[in-house]
């Protein structure tokens, strides 16, 4: 089966199941130590276009994007969108791809450690050191307070995500622009690793980075992980960011 504006391209038939594509993307950098995380910065926005720009380069089209419902999704999604070349369009909202509330669970884990307070002027190591630790606790079931959503609410929507996309894309190349918690956990769904895997890979998933993964209607397997061959350039590197 031709991938629409991709000449040529093949996909794969296993077992009689026609195999799809899916390049999940996290988010571009977005606005850290901002009064508003939820937005792209500058960079954010460079590093959209600039993947926008390596898709259009290598004439590859998506028969869906799709994005959570966050401001640096839909940001991220629009920015690839000018690097490709496409007018603005609406794009097909999973609210399943949506980040899990790291600032309720960072708030849950200072409160039970008051000794872990944020320094008055943090840098990013100092949330993200905070931020493992109330993850670890959280997927324990350790972490005290109310939370908006447990664990194993948030492991239940990313399963829903991917089963839906693999129902309703079979035969297709699909774009969604997500953030690094839920990549990370879908990630570590495909491999059935540990929930310490989950945050590990959260943690090193680098701002508009590609994970690919080849689905039918049954299953979905991971291909690559954190690539940002867009920014694989000298010119480049202090693009590679990770907020």
């Amino acid at each position: 089966m031709d991938i629409p504006g991709q000449p040529g391209f093949l996909l794969p038939i296993e077992h009689g199941f026609l195999m799809s594509e899916i390049y999940f993307v996290r988010h571009g950098q977005a606005s850290f130590g901002s009064s508003n995380y939820d937005q792209l910065s500058p960079v954010g926005h460079q590093q959209a276009r600039l993947l926008g720009e390596y898709f259009r380069e290598r004439n590859m089209a998506f028969d869906h994007i799709l994005t959570g419902d966050m401001v640096r999704h839909r940001e991220t999604a629009e920015g690839i969108c000018v690097g490709l070349g496409l007018p603005a369009q609406a794009f097909e909202v999973f609210r399943e791809l949506n980040e899990f509330d790291f600032h309720a669970i960072l708030g849950a884990y200072t409160t039970q450690f008051p000794e872990h307070q944020l320094p008055e002027k943090p840098v990013v190591a100092d949330f993200f050191k905070r931020l493992r630790q109330g993850i670890l606790l959280w997927s324990r079931a350790e972490l005290d307070g109310e939370l908006p959503e447990t664990w194993a609410s948030f492991e239940a929507r990313v399963q829903q995500m991917k089963e839906d996309v693999m129902q309703r894309c079979a035969g297709k190349r699909v774009l969604a622009v997500s953030s690094g918690g839920a990549i990370a956990m879908l990630v570590r769904q495909l491999l059935q690793a540990p929930c310490e895997t989950m945050v590990e890979l959260n943690l090193q998933t680098r701002n508009t980075a590609l994970i690919h993964c080849i689905f039918n209607a049954r299953s979905m397997r991971l291909s690559s992980f954190n690539s940002v061959p867009h920014l694989d350039h000298p010119d480049r590197q202090q693009l590679i960011t990770y907020a």
